[in-house]
């Protein structure tokens, strides 16, 4: 395959998005706004958008392109690409590249997917990273023909959408073993002989406490632990940001020590980590709660229990009147019923039973894990080799974006 490598300001014009205000006549009407939230980490077609707005909420704050346009993120996250099928308005967090030449858009969105990184090695600024206009339109792309092109986006069109399909299904494995661990978590508990209801409060040393609620991001200082953090808190534990040590001082109350009970109480309820003794110190963040517990009292029995349908049942009725992401209080935290076993050893005995289920649990969604990897990878190096010419691509037949 013969190509050129040209900057994308040669084949495309860069268009910046934008917001109107929240005037109720901006809004709802026709026309799509696209959001980096409306297309994700891989590269597709978008023909519906979360919002909409109306003719003058476009003229008046936002930026409307004509279908076959490419959609690029370029801020929080830099990377994410779609190609619009229907004509549509997008916002700042985005730039549209609008083709000024005979361009197959599908080609170029595959290509951008392969180059993320290099995206996001281009982004500047302090509070967020961005990528400018200017940075854009000097990043370099391989331009075959326009028949060429369309070859290669029909083969990554078909080939993708196998290794989409099978990432799907991963997917929905993985939430059947999570639904799997969670009934067999609710048996667990259920069926404990001496099984006793108790409520949270009476089994805390001291109050839980929300954390830090505007951090500052430094160098040096106190570990700090976010929601995401508690996915894997001990294998984060050396990666975790800092804030500055005068701003832990001032959250003195959610210092954290070893044997905490970490849970996420904004958005995902119920995400859990025990702190571990080299987070001794550390603070947490305002959407994460701290629950220190009687030295009598398993934590590890607790944290296990907040993956029950009992845990989730009452954490949607304690948040049913939010309006935004779901929030839970402390004092409705602390009113939590807990039904476990009251006989001690019994309970030594379930802890055993849940850490064999949580085992086995672990290493199916670890195989399916890496599996999803794998496939990941294939995308990746499928896509990069097709746009490189790398691998024949001939017998594919144009299709293109149908008018």
């Amino acid at each position: 395959m013969t190509s050129k490598v040209l900057p994308l300001r040669r084949l495309f014009r860069i268009v910046n998005g934008g917001t109107p205000t929240p005037d109720a006549e901006n809004w709802g009407g026709d026309i799509p706004w696209a959001t980096p939230a409306d297309f994700g980490e891989t590269f597709g077609l978008l023909r519906t958008t979360r919002r909409s707005l109306t003719r003058k909420g476009v003229d008046t704050g936002s930026t409307f392109v004509p279908k076959g346009a490419i959609l690029l993120s370029t801020r929080a996250p830099i990377g994410y690409v779609a190609v619009n099928e229907v004509a549509m308005a997008f916002n700042q967090g985005c730039r549209a590249l609008v083709p000024t030449a005979d361009v197959d858009s599908r080609f170029f969105g595959y290509q951008l997917e392969s180059a993320k990184e290099y995206l996001q090695a281009q982004g500047l600024g302090t509070t967020f990273l961005e990528l400018s206009s200017s940075a854009l339109a000097q990043v370099p792309v391989v331009a075959p023909s326009p028949e060429q092109q369309r070859r290669i986006a029909d083969f990554l069109d078909a080939e993708t959408a196998r290794i989409d399909s099978l990432d799907t299904s991963r997917s929905a494995q993985l939430n059947l073993l999570a639904e799997r661990e969670r009934a067999m978590l609710d048996l667990s508990f259920r069926e404990a002989r001496s099984a006793t209801r108790t409520r949270l409060k009476y089994l805390f040393s001291v109050r839980p406490r929300y954390g830090v609620l505007v951090p500052v991001f430094t160098d040096e200082g106190v570990p700090f632990i976010r929601v995401n953090d508690l996915l894997d808190l001990a294998g984060r534990a050396d990666g975790l940001r800092n804030i500055p040590s005068e701003l832990s001082a001032q959250y003195a109350r959610s210092v954290v020590q070893p044997g905490d009970l970490l849970m996420s109480v904004v958005g995902t309820l119920g995400r859990a980590a025990i702190a571990p003794a080299s987070l001794a110190g550390a603070n947490i963040a305002r959407a994460v709660c701290s629950m220190r517990f009687m030295p009598e009292v398993e934590v590890e029995l607790v944290k296990s229990w907040l993956g029950t349908s009992a845990f989730q049942k009452q954490a949607l009725v304690a948040t049913s009147t939010d309006t935004a992401q779901p929030t839970l209080g402390m004092e409705d935290l602390g009113n939590f019923a807990l039904t476990w076993p009251s006989d001690p050893q019994e309970r030594k005995h379930l802890l055993r039973e849940i850490a064999h289920i949580q085992d086995s649990m672990r290493r199916l969604s670890g195989k399916l894990e890496r599996q999803k990897s794998v496939l990941a990878e294939r995308r990746r190096a499928l896509i990069t080799a097709a746009v490189t010419g790398q691998i024949d691509v001939s017998t594919a037949s144009g299709r293109g974006i149908e008018e």
